[in-house]
């Protein structure tokens, strides 16, 4: 069977971990209930988004992996035997700290690590405060059911992680994510700032030929107005459906995963891609200078 059914955990976090834990949990055991044979949960979904400001006080949330939380979440996955993407707040070592996405196989095994390369720096978004930028690359976890690829949030807004992590053999890449509205600028201004946020992320499936799963939360939180609205892409960019806008929802989608042959087949991006003229992707920026060596030395 090439069909698999995913499912998308939009959640509201409470400032109580255990019972966000044991929220995640039981939307797990629900998925599998309904077919699902991989489940993404919202990006640090123990607790409310903690880099509104910054608060030292706030790293005693974090845990080291394995811990008490992703201990919980193998368990799970092994029981229901499905796969599990989630992200955690990562305790390294003293003062290291990471946000992480782990993929967990049906029996329970850490098969992917990725610590969260891109980090943010914007109002109330202080992410570079409390984590350090990923050092493990961009990934494919092979489990029972497909190659899973989680990226996290702020990662979503770059190609280049989403064609690593596919050129790394993902099948789906999974975001669990944590974005709304900061400000109170307007519907038009919102709602240009969702569809540019799934516009995105729709390109990156069809750029790519893979499928896309987007994970959000929901809720006010602080200053935040988390705007939901969790969605799958095939690799045509087809939305495969979309959660609400404000409520906690489990969201099912059958992927097919044949398409992803078919619509390389018919969209050959990856053949067609000029390898040996992208080395100046490297540079932050090219300052205007023509290509070749001259401005092959910077950074």
């Amino acid at each position: 069977m090439t069909v698999l059914t995913a499912a998308l955990v939009q959640m509201q976090p409470t400032a109580e971990a255990a019972a966000n834990l044991e929220e995640a949990l039981a939307r797990i055991a629900e998925a599998a209930g309904a077919g699902a044979r991989l489940v993404c949960l919202p990006e640090l979904f123990l607790g409310p988004y903690p880099c509104q400001d910054e608060d030292p006080a706030r790293f005693e949330a974090a845990e080291p992996i394995p811990g008490p939380t992703s201990e919980a979440l193998a368990k799970a996955a092994a029981r229901h035997e499905v796969v599990v993407v989630a992200s955690l707040f990562e305790r390294r070592a003293a003062g290291l700290y990471h946000n992480t996405a782990l993929t967990f196989d049906v029996d329970g095994r850490i098969v992917g690590t990725y610590r969260k390369m891109h980090i943010p720096d914007d109002p109330l978004y202080y992410e570079k405060f409390y984590f350090t930028p990923g050092d493990l690359g961009f990934v494919a976890a092979p489990t029972r059911h497909a190659k899973v690829g989680a990226l996290v949030c702020w990662d979503q807004w770059f190609p280049e992680a989403a064609r690593l992590t596919a050129t790394a053999g993902a099948e789906l890449l999974c975001y669990p994510t944590a974005i709304g509205w900061q400000f109170d600028e307007g519907e038009a201004v919102d709602r240009a700032q969702h569809d540019a946020w799934e516009t995105i992320q729709r390109s990156h499936a069809i750029a790519n030929g893979v499928f896309v799963l987007a994970v959000n939360r929901v809720g006010t939180e602080g200053a935040i107005r988390f705007f939901g609205q969790s969605f799958a892409a095939d690799p045509f960019g087809r939305v495969l459906g979309r959660a609400s806008e404000s409520d906690a929802e489990l969201l099912l989608v059958d992927c097919d995963l044949a398409q992803i042959e078919e619509t390389r087949r018919h969209w050959p991006f990856l053949r067609d891609r000029r390898v040996d003229a992208y080395a100046e992707l490297a540079l932050r920026f090219r300052d205007g200078r023509p290509g070749g060596d001259e401005g092959a030395g910077g950074a």
